[in-house]
């Protein structure tokens, strides 16, 4: 028994920390879930793996009883995924938070396969999860096209005509647009929202200087 549970302390350490791993990727990027949130998913996957395998071996000779071993395991596939959706986030009809929701949930896998004494899927689960996160966009940037999110400030109608014109003009896909009114001080000002795409990937500093230059353009803001 103490090398079985030994066995059990060595499953849930490196559960712990292969979630820590995908969890500081998350977390240099400031996103909502980070690296101690990463390790606790792994970390308590892995014990209830453990708990759903082996906990129950002590009534199992009894008669008349009878256990699914998957049976706890089964359930943290669909726990996981209802604290994943705690992480999206829908704001002015934009979503965020579907890449950090999936990587809890795909965390969680690894800490399954670690409870379950998996180590080499595991471990190679979270190698792809990392490659996944950090290089897949820039394997493929060639192929998915820039997506800006901005808000510029102008004080006319005729503003926001030049700056949707300027922007196709420069091959830019406008995928979504609004435009509100704020009075201030006897003035009125424009305030447009827009999501556009490019396929030639221009910093914002290109953007803003191209918006700049029209009449009437007042502020930028990057989201």
């Amino acid at each position: 028994m103490i090398l079985g549970n030994f066995e059990f302390f060595i499953r849930v350490l490196v559960a712990g920390v292969l979630g820590a791993i995908v969890g500081l990727e998350r977390e240099k990027r400031f996103k909502e879930a980070g690296l101690r949130t990463h390790f606790l998913v792994a970390l308590g996957s892995a014990v209830m793996m453990i708990i759903s395998k082996y906990a129950f071996n002590d009534i199992l000779h009894e008669e008349g009883i009878g256990l699914d071993p998957s049976r706890v395991a089964a359930q943290i596939v669909s726990g996981v995924g209802f604290l994943g959706a705690g992480m999206i986030l829908v704001q002015r009809r934009s979503i965020y938070g579907l890449t950090t929701a999936a990587g809890i949930w795909a965390t969680a896998g690894i800490g399954m396969a670690i409870g379950a004494g998996m180590y080499a899927l595991g471990i190679f689960g979270t190698i792809l999860i990392l490659v996944g996160l950090e290089l897949l966009n820039h394997i493929f940037k060639f192929a998915i096209p820039k997506a800006y999110q901005l808000t510029v400030e102008c004080l006319s109608t005729e503003s926001i005509k030049m700056i949707i014109e300027n922007l196709t003009l420069h091959k830019f896909s406008i995928k979504d647009y609004r435009v509100r009114m704020e009075n201030l001080d006897n003035t009125t000002k424009y305030v447009l929202e827009l999501k556009i795409q490019s396929k030639t990937h221009l910093e914002d500093n290109q953007i803003t200087q191209l918006l700049y230059k029209l009449n009437g353009v007042t502020a930028i803001t990057f989201q």
